[in-house]
């Protein structure tokens, strides 16, 4: 078991992990790629630096972190799960820690149909294990196609043999595979079914799990407070759930690497006084 698991190899990551190796404690930092500077976009307004590629930045400081002992895994994190203990899964493993670094950053993928925004918490969800068993025995869909949605997938089954799944291309699974586009979703007071190009699809409820998890997903499934702008909201950079803390572009604010690496530094104190406390 480590002291802190951070989700996210960004400034705000990174800077966390570097703070907390100083304070003698034991991070551990996961994530599956670099981020808002995966892009090759040029830094020009970093303190003590003139013009720096962004993935150039982000080696740096993994490098940083690593000559300081710090370990840093690539894999991707389908589940986190705090009770009874802190455990976060990750596509090739599993970790137990004492406290929780969401620093996920905000997601670029956007699900885009007519009607979508109208059914969400109507019946359109982005948590299984919180919302399948209100629709059990009926009819849900899912979207995506990647590990995170088989992840969803395998909890879904336990509330219904009535899945469908839509996603880009073909999968190798039971469920029927929709690839044709979703163009809008419909029904009255909750979600009725959907319509793609090609057809009309009654549904239930429908589940959305594109991509990777990012820090909307993980709030929505472990219950932490967002904002209006789905933000986490934070205390002194805790959540409302105990010993999960969050920094960074996910709890909004300033969108620069500035404040991501102030996140970080000022959260890794947060934490070290709160696992003092404990």
């Amino acid at each position: 078991m480590v002291d802190v698991i951070i989700i996210g190899q960004g400034p705000a990551g990174i800077s966390c992990a570097i703070y907390l190796k100083r304070y003698n404690l034991n991070p551990l930092v996961i994530a599956k790629d670099y981020g808002a500077l995966e892009v090759n976009s040029v830094i020009e307004n970093y303190y003590g630096i003139k013009s720096i590629d962004g993935q150039e930045l982000i080696k740096e400081g993994i490098e940083q972190a690593k000559e300081l002992g710090i370990e840093v895994v690539n894999d991707e994190v389908i589940n986190i799960e705090t009770y009874p203990t802190i455990e976060v899964v990750t596509k090739n493993n599993k970790y137990q820690a004492r406290s929780i670094f969401l620093a996920t950053g905000k997601s670029r993928s956007k699900f885009i149909a007519k009607g979508f925004k109208d059914f969400e918490g109507k019946g359109i969800s982005y948590c299984a294990t919180c919302d399948g068993f209100f629709y059990r025995k009926k009819r849900m869909g899912i979207i995506g196609s990647g590990d995170y949605m088989l992840s969803e997938l395998e909890v879904l089954r336990n509330f219904t043999n009535d899945i469908i799944v839509f996603a880009d291309s073909k999968l190798d699974i039971k469920e029927k595979v929709v690839t044709d586009k979703i163009i809008e979703f419909y029904g009255k007071d909750a979600l009725e079914g959907v319509k793609t190009s090609n057809e009309d699809i009654k549904l239930d409820a429908m589940f959305v799990a594109l991509g990777s998890q990012d820090g909307f997903s993980f709030a929505k499934h472990l219950g932490i407070m967002l904002d209006e702008k789905n933000n986490i909201i934070v205390k002194d950079y805790m959540t409302n759930v105990e010993g999960v803390f969050a920094g960074g572009d996910v709890i909004g604010g300033l969108t620069q690497i500035v404040k991501a690496a102030s996140d970080g530094a000022n959260a890794a104190l947060k934490i070290k006084k709160y696992l003092e406390s404990k």
